[in-house]
């Protein structure tokens, strides 16, 4: 497994409206991780994303760009997120499906991509897994957009056939 990209980013002061209709901070990380691997959203096969409330994920999947602002809407119409669609998110079940474990949000995530890359899944397996993004945020304080974003690419290695 190789990680090809890194990104840590903390919100930036708003003095003024917060516009809570999308994640600026998911965002900017995403962008400096897809710069450090190198490809684009199109190029993630699928996704952990910290999903602590139904509503996060959804301004989580469009902060990272997979779908344009709002589309997320038909992407879950269409199948688009099932293990079997285009862009499978939260095949562990996500934060909600686990209890929402606090500390252990992000190594459960890394499990995950860990286990889907190596095909070793199970029944929550997706077919031709080879690169997985996982994005955690956490944090409030008032008049800041969130504490941090931290997003990791990781892909098999060239030639592994796992």
């Amino acid at each position: 497994m190789e990680i090809i990209a890194s990104s840590l980013n903390s919100g930036n002061l708003d003095a003024g409206f917060i516009d809570m209709t999308y994640e600026e901070m998911t965002h900017r990380a995403a962008q400096e991780a897809y710069g450090q691997a190198g490809c684009g959203p199109e190029e993630i096969d699928f996704a952990e994303v910290h999903d602590c409330f139904s509503i996060a994920e959804i301004l989580r999947v469009e902060g990272l760009g997979f779908c344009e602002r709002g589309g997320m809407i038909r992407w879950i119409e269409e199948g688009t997120l099932a293990l079997s669609g285009e862009k499978p998110i939260n095949p562990s079940g996500g934060l909600l499906g686990k209890g929402h474990p606090l500390g252990a949000t992000g190594l459960a995530q890394i499990y995950e991509i860990c286990k889907q890359v190596r095909g070793e899944a199970g029944k929550r397996q997706i077919e031709g897994a080879r690169t997985g993004l996982a994005m955690n945020r956490g944090g409030v304080t008032p008049g800041i957009e969130g504490n941090a974003c931290a997003i990791h690419i990781l892909r098999a290695p060239q030639g592994w056939a796992g």
